[in-house]
């Protein structure tokens, strides 16, 4: 339907109308603008909430449980869905709250040029009528002043009275009056018919095309409020994809949490590697009392304590009684004290010193391929300024390049200081690998056997194989260690765990201080691994600790034991 044929007497109406369009059109574009900022706001929260929850802590320092892995999986994901938010506000702000405001307002230019034309048009066709209008009243005032003359003038003529003159006037002015009539009916007929041609213009040309401008003006408003609805949905169908992604990854840290794993981790972090603490020995303080005949009292030693392996047991040494120790196991059941941290790392377990030791040697190497390619890149700079003089004065640069050669040195240094180290601890790991290997293969020692003083002979008339029934006589140990180095070593309050056993070859007096007594057959706990001076530390099932000859026990080690209490 065409504005112009069926509202052409609707000029007021159509005003109101566009109007309304133009306000309407408006009031959508701030229903946007206040949806986008309210996206802005929600991507801002959300960022504020994941930084609010995500660890400040270095990545060493971040637990290992799936739980929490998980959980910061979801926040990045989370973090990532709050840029989509970003995207979505973006979107809408440029290709929909924009576009509406500059569409507004060449709306607004045009609907004003195609009202002025519309009032310029009707203000003209009232100018004609009115202009048609005065023509008929004067046609009219002009008639019946004329009838008024020609009665004046029938009734003078009929009056026999009156003189010839005045009749002569009167007729004079019934034929002017007369002649002004017919000329004001002319010029009324021209004036209506000048309005009626202008009339018939103005409905069927001037006014039509106006108001079909204005549908058309008001049609595009209504298409370009459809487009804007569809890119505001289209700026939420753009990051589905991706907020599917963000949801989909939410999902698949859900799934990554391993109840299992977390428990296996919580063990591998607390667990001191220490046994339960024993039973307390009974320790029996009336043996120097002399008892006479007639007391009748018998000793209230338990036989166990007694008697061992047949027996009767050494007695105690005070320096190294077991109780000495026990007082210090107590820590268990409190806080444990801290371990200090040493350079080599010696103070941690061999299987912790070597993952430190290693992620160390890691470091460094990192740190010296860096050095080494901001030496490259001075040396390039450098033939640039000697080749291109203009560019640059190649001297200014030799200080930089003794600095980084410099800082080379040093961590070549510090990289062959703990590879050492490192050399040091799996030495001592395959050392004591081989043993066991030895051991599992009926006791066969290998070529070059292993000195008490750690080192290796490869004269082959040496070789021997331990036999199925042990010699009477041990193999030489190396002179017995200084004493003092035992006591310092003792003197720590931390007991040390188990790492293995070993079976007694041959019997040991232990005369020395710091060393353990032991009998042929006794089977001992094995605290620490041979250092490479032929003595390993070893535990009693009573608790009592020392060391005994490498070579005088068989040892096997624990598959599943470091001999390390995991440090956190």
């Amino acid at each position: 339907m065409s504005w112009g044929t069926e509202l052409w007497d609707q000029f007021d109406n159509l005003d109101k109308h566009t109007q309304w369009g133009i306000d309407f059109l408006e009031r959508y574009a701030k229903f946007v603008k206040e949806r986008l900022d309210i996206e802005q706001n929600y991507a801002k929260q959300l960022r504020s909430l994941v930084k609010k929850y995500c660890p400040k802590r270095s990545k060493d320092e971040e637990p290992r449980f799936t739980s929490c892995l998980s959980f910061y999986s979801v926040l990045n994901e989370l973090n990532d869905y709050a840029g989509q938010r970003e995207v979505v506000a973006e979107e809408m702000a440029q290709r929909v709250y924009g576009e509406l405001m500059r569409y507004s307002q060449d709306l607004k230019a045009e609907r004003k040029h195609h009202l002025q034309e519309g009032r310029k048009a009707q203000q003209y066709l009232d100018h004609c009528w009115k202009q048609m209008d005065n023509s008929k009243k004067k046609f009219e005032r002009e008639c019946k002043e004329a009838e008024k003359s020609q009665i004046t003038f029938d009734r003078l003529d009929n009056d026999i009275n009156a003189t010839k003159s005045e009749v002569e006037k009167a007729k004079a002015q019934f034929y002017l009056r007369t002649h002004m009539a017919d000329e004001s009916k002319n010029e009324y007929a021209a004036q209506l018919q000048n309005f009626n041609a202008e009339q018939w213009k103005h409905f069927n040309n001037s006014i039509p095309h106006i108001f079909k401008n204005l549908q058309a003006m008001d049609e595009r408003r209504t298409v370009k409020l459809g487009e804007t609805y569809r890119s505001f949905a289209e700026a939420e169908r753009r990051v589905i994809p991706i907020v599917s992604k963000c949801l989909e990854g939410m999902v698949s840290a859900a799934k990554a949490v391993d109840e299992r794993r977390d428990s296996g981790i919580v063990v591998e972090s607390f667990k001191s590697g220490f046994d339960p603490p024993g039973d307390f020995p009974f320790e029996d303080y009336s043996q120097n009392l002399s008892r006479t005949g007639s007391d009748g009292t018998i000793s209230n030693t338990p036989k166990g304590d007694r008697e061992k392996d047949g027996a009767p047991g050494p007695r105690p040494d005070p320096k190294q009684h077991p109780m000495s120790r026990t007082k210090n196991k107590l820590w268990l059941f409190g806080k444990k004290p801290k371990a200090p941290s040493l350079e080599d790392f010696s103070h941690l377990p061999p299987e912790q010193r070597r993952k430190r030791l290693q992620q160390r040697i890691d470091e460094l190497n990192k740190e010296l391929q860096k050095e080494m390619d901001q030496r490259d890149a001075l040396n390039k700079m450098k033939d640039v300024y000697e080749k291109n003089p203009q560019m640059g004065d190649p001297s200014s640069l030799q200080p930089k390049i003794s600095e980084t050669i410099c800082n080379m040195e040093k961590l070549r240094s510090e990289i062959h200081k703990n590879e050492t180290w490192l050399s040091e601890v799996e030495g001592k790991q395959s050392s004591r690998g081989d043993r066991r290997h030895s051991a599992d293969n009926h006791h066969h020692a290998p070529q070059g056997r292993e000195s008490p003083e750690g080192s290796y002979t490869d004269d082959t008339s040496q070789e021997h194989h331990t036999p199925h029934h042990r010699p009477k006589s041990p193999p030489s140990v190396n002179p017995a260690p200084d004493p003092h180095e035992f006591d310092d070593e003792f003197d720590d309050d931390d007991p040390l765990p188990v790492i293995g056993h070993c079976k007694a070859l041959y019997s040991f007096d232990g005369q020395n201080e710091g060393t353990l007594v032991m009998a042929e057959d006794e089977v001992l706990y094995i605290i620490e691994e041979d250092k490479g001076d032929g003595w390993t530390r070893a535990r009693k099932q009573s608790g009592e600790e020392g060391y005994v000859p490498s070579s005088y026990v068989d040892i096997t080690l624990e598959k599943n034991s470091k001999g390390a209490v995991t440090y956190i």
